[in-house]
């Protein structure tokens, strides 16, 4: 995967000045990154640029194999600073990094350029002092940042919450601090993380990493919250986004996501229906959370679900999970199970139905002859019972199905 062109958030001049005053000091190229790796300010060169910091001044971030490979070093974990080593093949030299700390806080990472891997006792002196002072900023800045965050939040948690006299006060308010225009169509899209028994390392800053690019773009502008593990991004459009739309945003928030958590994770997203005007974005937020059911439950959809795609599955996985089990199949169905003991039967069955009923488009599906097809739908109804020329027990018949494929792939309590 490459690293798409974006700017680096700057930082601020205090936190540039000491990184500058470091470098010149060293004599070395010094950066700051923020928990997930991304460049938050940096040096001049001191002719130790590598490939990956000569990339990361061009695009704003190193590339997607350079930021896994750091955070495989576990350096956000670390107590205290450390070496970490070169890869060729990525073209990264190897550096000193030193967590950023404040009040027990993660802040950033301050990477010193070391292609020897050795620094002298008044270096690491040096840069103790400095990394210091750069927490203590970066400390003061992030409260600011996080009093923002939190604000948008809550008014991201009130415009989808079910209280019609809630979600007209958050829409006034947005209104007025012009957080979300005039745009007619609104979309809501939930990312959630798998719930494992291992403890998902910065889920709010990875969830927030991949989601903020999309707040505001050519085409959509929109507020966001995060929380523990799951994240909503609500978008105001001018015209409502079309599936491949929807499908390259999912697929790049999916993506960003592999770059920062592990793959244990499961991070699965809902996209809930376009709705046309803000008041109905708790609309939307309510199909998107069946929609991410459906994306951990059906493999097909590749950890992507799209409400307005989900067909049938939208209204079957509104049942409670106690209520979606084994016994909802109807009962010709499981005769037509325990008759055979192939598929045989069971694929020309759905088959035909997913064709709507026409004996050409499911005989050619098949490369079946028709007599043949034939035969096999007068097995199915003789064994079944049903009609296959009945609306009703079609539809008996294809839910059916549609339950046991829910029902095969197991449960999504992760979700």
């Amino acid at each position: 995967m490459t690293a798409r062109l974006q700017r680096a958030r700057p930082g601020s001049p205090g936190l540039q000045a000491l990184v500058d005053e470091l470098a010149e000091q060293l004599g070395r190229s010094v950066a700051i990154d923020d928990p997930l790796v991304r460049v938050v300010c940096t040096s001049r060169h001191f002719g130790d640029e590598d490939p990956v910091r000569i990339g990361t001044l061009l695009q704003g971030r190193a590339d997607n194999a350079t930021i896994r490979y750091v955070l495989a070093q576990g350096v956000t974990q670390w107590a205290r600073p450390g070496f970490i080593e070169g890869r060729d093949d990525l073209g990264l030299l190897p550096r000193y990094v030193v967590p950023l700390r404040e009040r027990g806080h993660l802040l950033g990472l301050l990477m010193v350029v070391a292609p020897e891997m050795t620094l002298g006792d008044g270096e690491t002196e040096a840069i103790g002092r400095a990394a210091g002072l750069m927490a203590a900023q970066m400390y003061v800045e992030q409260l600011g940042a996080d009093s923002r965050k939190s604000d948008e939040q809550t008014l991201v948690l009130e415009l989808v919450d079910t209280d019609v006299v809630t979600r007209t006060t958050a829409r006034r308010r947005a209104v007025e601090l012009g957080l979300l225009g005039e745009a007619e169509h609104v979309l809501v899209t939930l990312v959630k993380l798998s719930r494992g028994t291992e403890p998902v390392r910065q889920p709010e800053a990875a969830l927030w990493g991949a989601l903020e690019g999309f707040r505001q773009t050519r085409s959509a502008h929109g507020v966001l919250a995060v929380d523990q593990d799951r994240a909503i991004l609500l978008q105001l459009r001018e015209r409502p986004p079309t599936p491949a739309e929807v499908a390259t945003q999912s697929a790049r928030v999916l993506e960003e996501l592999a770059t920062f958590l592990e793959p244990s994770t499961s991070p699965v997203i809902g996209v809930g229906g376009r709705q046309q005007g803000l008041q109905h974005a708790w609309r939307s937020y309510e199909q998107s959370l069946v929609a991410a059911r459906a994306a951990r439950r059906i493999p097909s959809l590749r950890s992507i679900g799209d409400w307005d795609l989900l067909g049938e599955f939208a209204v079957l996985l509104q049942l409670p999970e106690h209520a979606l089990n084994a016994s909802l199949v109807p009962e010709p169905l499981r005769t037509l199970n325990k008759a055979h003991g192939d598929d045989r039967l069971r694929d020309t069955l759905r088959c035909f139905l997913e064709h709507a009923g026409s004996i050409p488009r499911t005989a050619e599906a098949l490369r079946l002859h028709r007599t043949s097809l034939y035969y096999r739908l007068r097995q199915i109804q003789e064994i079944t019972g049903l009609d296959l020329d009945d609306g009703g027990h079609r539809l008996t018949l294809h839910l059916g199905l549609r339950i046991e494929e829910l029902l095969s792939t197991g449960d999504d309590t992760a979700a």
